[in-house]
């Protein structure tokens, strides 16, 4: 059994993703960021970095008692090797699957979501920051979109690469992108829409996706932290 501790993001959205089509055994325990829960002793004893998801595995393969992992990533390629799926074998494959999952960990993750802070949650508009992570967006959409020409998936076969980059694609519109431009990125997004595990994925955070908007006791929550207030 593995506890995941999350909330409906797109890091969170990862993770169900992974869990729904390897079928593993799982209960959720949400972390509502922006009450404070990612503060929480019990949760930064599994994640010091203050940041959801992380997960406890119960049966860890050393089985050597519980082990936590946190940061999306790492939790992604924890549980391909633990199952030995999603993640190549082949050297080759799976330096490519692992360089895709770098690059949405580095780059599409964290300049799609300067954008949206810029777009949706900064306290007053600054057009020149707006400007700057629309348009790397747009930049990375496009290297995405290079890359799955003559490919049905980003790193080859379908592996924890496509599990990552998904989420962070799902809201193209508030990213101010339109996938029409980018029509082998469009194709690739319609299949990972229509997979069952995909959808289960998404249903499983239902229950508190539809929260009222961030209050600004909640931004502050989630924009405000330094080395000494957490």
């Amino acid at each position: 059994m593995i506890d995941l501790h999350y909330w409906p993001t797109p890091n969170g959205h990862k993770i169900t993703i992974f869990l729904e089509e390897a079928g593993l055994e799982y209960d959720i325990h949400p972390v509502d960021i922006s009450a404070g829960d990612q503060f929480k002793p019990s949760f930064l004893a599994i994640s010091p970095n203050n940041r959801m998801p992380a997960i406890v595995d119960h049966s860890p393969a050393s089985g050597e008692g519980p082990l936590s992992v946190f940061e999306s990533g790492a939790i992604l390629l924890y549980l391909a090797e633990k199952t030995g799926r999603f993640l190549p074998a082949d050297p080759r494959a799976r330096i490519t699957v692992i360089q895709w999952l770098m690059w949405q960990m580095g780059g599409l993750g964290p300049m799609a979501g300067q954008n949206h802070h810029f777009v949706k949650y900064a306290p007053e508009e600054v057009p020149y920051a707006i400007q700057r992570y629309v348009n790397e967006t747009n930049r990375l959409y496009g290297v995405l979109n290079k890359q799955l020409e003559g490919r049905d998936w980003v790193a080859g076969d379908y592996s924890i690469a496509d599990m990552a980059t998904y989420p962070w694609v799902v809201p193209h519109e508030t990213q101010q992108q339109n996938l029409d431009d980018f029509p082998n990125l469009k194709r690739w997004f319609n299949a990972m829409q229509a997979r069952p595990a995909v959808v289960r994925a998404y249903e499983k955070g239902a229950p508190w996706s539809s929260r009222p908007a961030v209050t600004e006791e909640g931004k502050s929550l989630l924009f405000g932290q330094t080395a000494d207030k957490r």
